[in-house]
């Protein structure tokens, strides 16, 4: 490993303002899901878990502002969307010295609900959040988003998580429709992009974040309503 390898790595083992690894409640929280495990591998694959079915997803409720995105927020609300879920997962695995930073890439959800897509006004999810933990030599992706009650209800396998092998939306749902589709990947970043993020989705979906107020929905009611 060169010595600019090894700056990355231990950039990404660091707390930030938003991924805030030093948090008392990510500690606690990163503490009880693992036990006693001391394999970092192991300790990564149950994390992922914890993360991805302990705290719904809900695209809705998403306030435009540094102290929603902050990880520690995410773990007090007990719910998040696929970037505050990858941010946790990110500080979680911090907190027990596994290095982590988050990537992002555009993507085209051919799976959500009518009144989610018709506030966005696009079935492109911009900045779609996933986690990346350096694993056995190595950077392995981790999409902690949708919790497997959502799966159920929209009829999506669920993602596993082996800390071997990527783990990203697969492209078909359990009927073997098309689900989602990578249109432009966004590299990864060290910390919580928030201004990109921000800048973006005010541009992008001027409806939803045209300032700090949330717009309140059910995604999982309407998800179970119109796939009954």
């Amino acid at each position: 490993m060169n010595d600019r390898s090894e700056a990355d790595i231990a950039e990404c083992l660091k707390p930030t303002d938003l991924i805030d690894s030093d948090h008392p409640g990510i500690i606690a929280f990163a503490e009880k899901v693992v036990g006693s495990e001391t394999d970092p591998k192991t300790k990564a694959i149950k994390l992922y878990y914890a993360v991805r079915d302990d705290f719904y997803y809900d695209p809705y409720g998403v306030r435009m502002t540094p102290d929603h995105f902050r990880a520690s927020a995410c773990l007090e609300r007990n719910s998040g969307f696929c970037i505050t879920k990858a941010g946790l997962l990110a500080a979680a695995a911090r907190g027990q010295g596994i290095p982590a930073r988050l990537g992002f890439a555009d993507v085209r959800n051919h799976v959500s609900t009518k009144r989610m897509t018709e506030q966005m006004g696009t079935d492109v999810f911009y900045y779609h959040g996933f986690t990346e933990l350096f694993i056995e030599g190595k950077w392995v992706k981790a999409t902690p988003a949708f919790n497997i009650e959502l799966c159920d209800k929209f009829r999506i396998m669920p993602l596993d998580f082996d800390g071997e092998n990527d783990s990203v939306f697969h492209p078909f749902t359990a009927d073997g429709d098309r689900h989602m589709e990578y249109v432009q990947e966004r590299g990864h970043r060290n910390d919580m992009p928030y201004d990109e993020i921000r800048d973006c989705f005010r541009e992008i979906y001027p409806y939803m974040f045209d300032d700090e107020t949330a717009i309140e929905g059910d995604f999982a009611a309407e998800a179970e309503a119109e796939n009954a």
